[in-house]
């Protein structure tokens, strides 16, 4: 899903605090290649300033412009961009991109209550499924152009066909449509909810694992039965860290909520009973440090809770991506996660240059 919130979250809140209202781009509609897909935001500032990217840089300044122009008048605007013709230079940069985007611009201020970010926002928090509906087509004067359904508002002139999906939109995993022939498009954005990742093992390695993650705006939980390892002083970007025994992680923490383990505490007993809980939850991703001998004994020690764990055991985790040190193995083990939850391979295919 490509509605990342994150990013956006501290300029809207600075912004909010400030009572100055900021525009909010929507990318709803791509074709041929693009930087982004649908669903990707951009907030832009009154004076200027953004965050989130919609393309890789070349189209922000010229959004940027028409987003000043939104947020005086409140009226949304949609903007096309063809940039299909190899041989046209966009902005005199040269963008190449080969592809044509349709953006939706529509106001957040007071005037809106600050809808639909505030309720956006406040799901992302509580790591609660959300969804908006905008209009992002129209022919119906009742149902102007950047009208917003969804975030606490009731979806007044809307058929019965359009709430059914506009209900059903929290749980979708990409971005869609409802047209209604004729009268509007309704643009369904689901929020992206950002990936809980449970680190077990507070050691040097984790310090870069956890960065990384929550560089990528992931919730990181951080646990370890080592007092002098699980500080906040050595994770401050961590969403939570833990000091708990490891035969008693599942009843110290709800396990259903994560999405991917790593098994890091490089104590053998410790990462046998770890792994115990987890064999014993529902976590999709489970990755474990170490070589595959460490491996094999741990699932041999750990019997029929190591029959159930194998599926979903990732292990030595990480993609083989060569590095060594810790920064290399907390990328390479960040990268197999993205992989896992976009369901790719995460596998580089490298091309010999052909012979002259």
């Amino acid at each position: 899903m490509e509605s990342d919130l994150g990013p956006l979250l501290p300029l809207w809140e600075r912004e909010r605090c400030a009572g100055r209202p900021v525009a909010l781009a929507i990318l709803t509609r791509t074709l041929g290649s693009t930087y982004q897909r649908p669903g990707a935001l951009l907030l832009v500032s009154s004076r200027g300033e953004y965050a989130g990217l919609i393309s890789g840089g070349c189209l922000e300044g010229d959004l940027a412009e028409h987003a000043r122009a939104v947020i005086e008048s409140g009226r949304a605007r949609a903007i096309d961009y063809d940039l299909r013709d190899p041989n046209d230079l966009v902005w005199g940069l040269g963008a190449g991109c080969e592809g044509a985007m349709h953006v939706l611009l529509v106001r957040v201020g007071p005037a809106e209550q600050w809808e639909p970010l505030s309720c956006l926002a406040q799901a992302y928090a509580t790591h609660s499924p959300a969804a908006i509906g905008l209009i992002a087509e129209s022919d119906d004067p009742q149902l102007p152009l950047g009208t917003v359904f969804g975030a606490g508002r009731a979806p007044e002139g809307l058929s019965d066909a359009a709430r059914a999906a506009l209900s059903a939109a929290p749980r979708a995993e990409r971005p869609g449509w409802h047209t209604e022939p004729g009268r509007y498009a309704l643009f369904l954005l689901p929020l992206a909810l950002p990936p809980r990742l449970l680190l077990l093992g507070a050691g040097p390695d984790a310090v870069p694992l956890t960065r990384i993650a929550c560089e990528l705006h992931w919730k990181v939980t951080v646990a370890d039965h080592r007092g002098a390892f699980a500080t906040a002083e050595r994770f401050p970007s961590a969403h939570r860290i833990i000091q708990t025994r490891p035969e008693a992680l599942d009843a110290t923490l709800r396990l259903s909520e994560f999405e991917a383990a790593v098994v890091m505490s490089h104590q053998l007993q410790a990462d046998r009973e770890y792994l115990r809980a987890l064999a014993r939850s529902p976590v999709p991703y489970v990755g474990l440090l170490g070589p595959p001998a460490r491996r094999d004994r741990l699932l041999a020690e750990l019997a029929e809770d190591g029959e159930r764990l194998a599926q979903r055991l990732h292990a030595p985790v990480g993609l083989n991506l060569g590095g060594r040190s810790p920064q290399a193995i907390a990328v390479s083990v960040v990268a197999e996660i993205l992989a896992h939850r976009h369901r790719c391979l995460g596998q580089v295919e490298l091309r010999r240059p052909a012979a002259s």
